[in-house]
């Protein structure tokens, strides 16, 4: 009896804080939050930092020169379109960075503060502008939409019992780090935590703002997801497409979006 007592009680305080610490993300859902900005930035710059001191950017190619193009043109319609929106505080301490870098993985992702990398083994996949700008959209959203946030919080509550991320840093910084790299995806290791369906969906359709608002057209992110989903019957699945699952409804999903996402487009 005192063992299912104290169960119980374990059990109603992890229920309390996941109730107290929900907060609604920039798409209005209701979404879990133990982490604090200031941690997962810090977390987020040292991160980066560590990973481009043995990742160094390429610089003075095409596909490096796209990146470049492409990002500058794609933060600067993240503000635009959050700006209208009056969202700006959710970038309001981001100081944009975009980068290639030689990887064999199918991958980029974009860390908050916005940091974006993009993986050498992804350029063969992209023809055009547009259709890096359909990547770069979608893990932009995720990181404005505080997707890691949330997976952080999720095992947080699971494997620490809710404990702040600034308690746990403190007492087990390694166990922090990797949990900090599970959550945001810098590592290609495909045991990740996948992206829930919802937080695809979602980052699926602010990606494809982002990307209309930039002059980017939003048709483009079909026919591309058409092609990597076609990558599925491959033996060597992308990594891109291992947390980033691309089928048929997600394809029609996104079609569906379309008529509202041309709306913000103005070539």
């Amino acid at each position: 009896m005192k063992r299912t007592h104290i169960l119980l009680s374990i059990f109603f305080v992890i229920i309390s804080l996941g109730f107290y610490a929900c907060h609604k993300n920039a798409n209005g859902r209701n979404t879990l939050d133990l982490v604090d900005d200031g941690t997962v930035l810090s977390l987020s710059a040292q991160q980066y930092n560590a990973f481009i001191t043995t990742n160094p950017p390429i610089t003075g190619t095409p596909e490096a020169a796209m990146v470049q193009r492409v990002g500058a043109k794609m933060t600067a319609a993240v503000q635009n379109y959050l700006s209208q929106k009056g969202q700006t505080d959710l970038i309001a301490n981001y100081n944009w960075e975009f980068n290639l870098v030689s990887n064999t993985e199918v991958n980029a992702w974009c860390l908050p503060g916005g940091k974006i990398v993009v993986y050498s083994g992804i350029t063969p996949f992209i023809t055009s502008d547009a259709e890096l700008a359909v990547v770069m959209g979608h893990e932009i959203a995720h990181a404005v939409l505080k997707h890691g946030n949330e997976r952080m919080s999720q095992q947080l509550l699971v494997q620490y019992g809710g404990m702040a991320l600034s308690a746990l840093l403190s007492s087990k910084p390694q166990e922090t780090q990797t949990l900090f790299n599970t959550a945001f995806g810098i590592t290609g290791d495909l045991s990740l935590l996948a992206f829930s369906r919802k937080q695809e969906s979602e980052a699926d359709e602010t990606g494809l703002y982002f990307m209309a608002v930039a002059g980017y057209d939003p048709n483009v992110a079909v026919t591309f997801w058409e092609r990597m989903a076609a990558q599925n019957g491959s033996s060597n699945v992308p990594v891109l497409l291992s947390t980033h699952p691309s089928d048929e409804q997600r394809i029609q999903h996104i079609k569906d979006l379309l008529p509202k996402a041309l709306a913000y487009y103005h070539p």
